[in-house]
């Protein structure tokens, strides 16, 4: 019995578009458009679990295709061995892909964390009060004396402000960011 099995095509048109049949409001909108209403059916609008789930559900993809590509470059001999010692299939995920998929997890959690980080149009779209927004969506709401004026001094200060932590943990770890990235990118 093998953990690695194939995924199966899914929908991407079907995650993409809301159909309402027999509606012409929400026949066949774009993604945010179906995300709007649902999170508005749900009470999760304007709050920061709502916005944090249309995160999640849109970073999905790009995580899947990442690890997918990580794990098939994993030793099969590796899995193979320890179902021959009588490992079961969550013992050979725990302790075995696991820990060798770490630099792959690692790559694909801060490639999600900086999209998630640098995201507009969602927190953007899908909160009104200043407790539930964003930093780059307050940035850009900085006011000025007139209409006329806009404050450039105090937007570039609170965006590289608002770009240190993300510098900082891309220096720090950019050893270990392209070797993840690398590791799946060939196929023996």
């Amino acid at each position: 019995m093998r953990l690695r099995t194939e995924p199966t095509a899914v929908s991407v048109q079907a995650a993409g578009t809301f159909y309402n049949a027999g509606h012409d409001d929400f026949s066949a909108g774009k993604p945010a458009d179906w995300s709007f209403f649902l999170l508005q059916i749900t009470g999760l609008y304007n709050t920061r679990s709502g916005l944090t789930l249309t995160y999640l559900v849109y970073a999905l993809p790009l995580t899947v295709l990442l690890l997918r590509g990580y794990f098939r470059n994993l030793p099969a001999e590796l899995e193979e061995a320890a179902y021959i010692d009588g490992a079961g299939p969550l013992t050979v995920f725990w302790k075995i892909l696991l820990p060798l998929s770490a630099p792959g997890l690692f790559t694909t959690t801060m490639l999600t964390f900086i999209g998630a980080w640098n995201e507009f149009l969602f927190a953007l779209t899908f909160t009104t009060s200043d407790q539930a927004r964003t930093l780059p969506v307050t940035i850009s709401t900085f006011g000025s004396r007139s209409y006329h004026e806009i404050p450039w001094g105090q937007i570039l200060a609170a965006s590289l402000l608002v770009s240190l932590p993300l510098l900082f943990f891309v220096a720090v770890f950019q050893s270990r960011i392209m070797a993840g990235i690398s590791a799946g990118a060939i196929r023996e």
